[in-house]
């Protein structure tokens, strides 16, 4: 048995909270990526790590030693960092002769490789070849995907699900308008997956909408498709399921239209509509006679006055 497989009983307090910190939850927490360097990473392909750690940050681990690994071969290196970490996401960099500036970013499911995708580098501007104000660590992206393969084709779809994982960042009940200041843009022609990060620029405008301008900031990625590894269909669907407790609670009797109104239907027992108040009127008002047939007496006669 592995040494991470085995039930460790914790002995102190703050071992009992880093178990705790690691137990499946309902609402689970922000999504990790561990940034791994090959055994014969070069130049660029260490660049390109270091700039997507300084996106990602701080919710990304970034190994600075050379790992000796093929993922597609051999993915037992990257379930025992995944693991030893605490990471759902990775992003795997190496270079060789065939596969020069080779990156295969995937993700776990429960510590195992669910999806696995390699990308070729072509291109690259770093983030300190682009000298712009840059965005504050740990903001939020806004993603942007352009092109038709992203819906069309299953591993683009599959790459764009990727991507959204790696860089959505943490969940927030709310968003201020200055805080959408960070965009990531993924456009996708030609068979060249093409990335891009600009900065939102809230200028003036004379009214209260401000006027917004982009400045790219860099990193910068001219990227092309080449291996997949990607997870079947029952195992994806799988990784989708939602525990019960987080599903909403079926409500009775309520239905919505396609403009969002909300009707509630009532149940009631069934009214007598002959004892209904109405309005008095004098034309609606019963003669005596009706009265008495209704009751069945006799027809009462009117006394003659003397």
């Amino acid at each position: 048995m592995d040494a991470l497989d085995r039930v460790v009983k914790p002995k102190t307090k703050r071992a009992k909270r880093f178990l705790e910190k690691r137990e499946p939850k309902l609402n689970e927490n922000t999504k990790n990526a561990m940034l791994i360097k090959g055994g014969n990473a070069n130049l660029t392909v260490t660049k390109v790590l270091k700039d997507i750690y300084a996106v990602k940050k701080p919710f990304a681990v970034l190994y600075k030693r050379k790992n000796i690994t093929r993922p597609f071969e051999d993915q037992t290196s990257l379930e025992f960092f995944s693991k030893k970490s605490d990471c759902s996401l990775f992003l795997f960099g190496s270079h060789n002769k065939k596969r020069p500036n080779n990156l295969i970013i995937g993700r776990m499911f429960d510590y195992h490789v669910l999806d696995m995708i390699e990308l070729g580098v072509e291109k690259f501007v770093s983030l300190k070849d682009i000298k712009n104000s840059k965005c504050p660590e740990g903001t939020k992206p806004m993603l942007i995907f352009a092109g038709d393969v992203f819906d069309v084709n299953e591993e683009y779809r599959r790459l764009k699900s990727l991507l959204i994982d790696f860089f959505r960042g943490p969940t927030v009940p709310n968003i201020r308008l200055a805080g959408l200041e960070y965009v990531l843009h993924f456009t996708a022609v030609d068979g060249k997956i093409y990335m891009r990060s600009y900065k939102v620029l809230l200028k003036k405008s004379g009214c209260k909408i401000p006027r917004i301008e982009l400045e790219e900031m860099g990193p910068s990625l001219d990227l092309v498709m080449r291996r997949t590894h990607l997870a079947s269909d029952d195992l994806y669907k799988l990784s989708l399921k939602q525990p019960k407790g987080l599903k909403p609670k079926k409500k009775k009797n309520i239905s919505h239209d396609v403009f969002g109104t909300t009707y509630g239907r009532i149940h009631m027992q069934k009214q007598d509509l002959s004892k209904l108040q109405t309005r008095k009127m004098k034309g609606l008002k019963k003669r005596p006679a009706e009265k008495s047939a209704e009751d069945g007496g006799p027809t009462p006669k009117k006394s003659k006055s003397a």
